[in-house]
């Protein structure tokens, strides 16, 4: 199963969780500003990303329109935020009008509890693979 991760943090709260998924699965998680579209077709893509003063950021947003359907099977969202979950939503309603299949489930870390939530993300992440093999 071919599995990548990408995120765009500001804060670097994003970063934490996108590196602890990555740690879990053995995958390098990456900037869409480092590595901005996928350079070969994936079963999983992890995407994250958070909202900046409550909109997101113009980057992931074009991350998101520039997928293509043909290049990923499923698409699992995460974010960090201090209470939205606005990045997730927009990022839904971008990728499944593209028509790519986006995991119902996503995970949420509150930008002042991303350490405690580390252990989470692994377990979803572990628990998404399994999900979906």
């Amino acid at each position: 199963m071919k599995i990548e991760i990408r995120y765009f943090s500001k804060l670097g709260h994003t970063k934490d969780i996108a590196n602890a998924i990555g740690e879990e699965l053995g995958v390098e998680a990456k900037s869409i500003v480092d590595e901005p579209s996928l350079k070969e077709k994936v079963d999983i893509l992890f995407l994250g990303g958070a909202p900046y003063a409550n909109v997101m950021d113009n980057k992931l947003r074009q991350f998101a329109k520039s997928l293509d359907k043909g290049m990923v099977d499923l698409v699992v969202l995460f974010t960090t935020s201090n209470w939205s979950r606005r990045t997730i939503r927009s990022l839904r309603k971008i990728l499944l009008g593209k028509g790519i299949k986006v995991n119902e489930e996503y995970f949420y870390a509150h930008m002042l509890n991303i350490k405690n939530r580390i252990p989470e993300a692994k377990k979803f992440a572990n628990r998404v693979i399994e999900e979906n093999k």
